[in-house]
């Protein structure tokens, strides 16, 4: 067998690109650059991290996504966005969650003065059900989330964050997306917690098909449970790669995992730093 068949053979069995973001530029206020030629790309039915300290632009990118940067006076002004290999930048957001893309914001945004199930049903508007169809999806969302269940009829401004955060991302999974973009799930919950809200994402992952964009500060957390993560600061992608691979990598190790032996520098300026840009055409 030839290097050219073995390398197309591995092309053939490649998953196909879901969400490709290439080379955008976010500007707030018409002044203030956030994102300065951010790529990436995540493939149909993985889990992808986008990692970096806070105010790196991990919810810029989010939001770009998803077109809700208009609320904040943000405006995606160079690059593009595609999602099946279509065009999504004019989409407004609803028109997004029909096409299967949906975003859990960071804080656990619920409405707090409804039940859990009640918050649910909410992430259903896009989708013309019947009582029985509507029925199977919140029985599909309580096989994910048992907690859910048991707590339905609790005000949801009265339940854990940990609660909080399950109904969100069942909210999501409500509108049956195949992308969910999903900030920060691990802010401010406890580490038993955290570890049971992404054995969920995993499990919705490998047994749904849902693809996930994370943004995420536990670095930690995000590469065991991530297939491929990127890393930004200020804004730019500065390295990405295999999760495993970057969760050996003794830069990451050094910057985003605590683990150093020497004086803390820069990532920019460590020798080993690699910048991967792809410029648009």
């Amino acid at each position: 067998m030839t290097a050219a068949t073995t390398a197309h053979d591995a092309a053939a069995h490649a998953p196909r690109v879901l969400l490709d973001v290439n080379g955008i530029e976010v500007i707030y206020n018409h002044v203030i650059l956030v994102l300065k030629g951010v790529s990436l790309q995540v493939p149909e039915g993985r889990i992808v991290a986008l990692l970096g300290a806070n105010g790196a632009g991990k919810t810029t990118t989010l939001r770009a996504i998803s077109n809700l940067l208009k609320g904040e006076r943000g405006d995606v002004t160079k690059g593009y966005i595609q999602y099946r290999d279509q065009r999504i930048e004019k989409l407004s957001p609803a028109e997004l969650v029909k096409r299967g893309v949906v975003q859990v914001m960071e804080g656990r945004h619920c409405f707090a003065h409804l039940t859990i199930e009640e918050n649910l049903l909410t992430g259903a508007y896009t989708r013309s059900m019947s009582r029985a169809e509507t029925a199977a999806a919140l029985d599909r969302v309580y096989q994910y989330f048992p907690r859910l269940k048991q707590r339905r009829a609790s005000q949801a401004g009265y339940t854990s964050g940990g609660e909080q955060q399950m109904t969100a991302i069942g909210r999501a999974l409500m509108a049956n997306p195949n992308m969910i973009l999903l900030d920060e799930p691990s802010m401010g919950l406890a580490p038993q917690i955290v570890e049971e809200i992404f054995e969920i994402v995993r499990d919705l992952n490998q047994r749904e098909r849902v693809s996930f964009l994370l943004a995420e500060q536990n670095t930690n957390i995000a590469l065991r449970y991530a297939d491929y993560g990127y890393i930004l600061e200020n804004g730019r992608v500065m390295m990405d790669g295999e999760a495993s691979d970057l969760a050996r990598n003794e830069d990451v190790k050094e910057f985003y995992l605590g683990i150093s032996s020497g004086e803390r520098k820069s990532f920019r300026d460590h020798k080993f730093y690699r910048r991967r840009k792809r410029w648009l055409a």
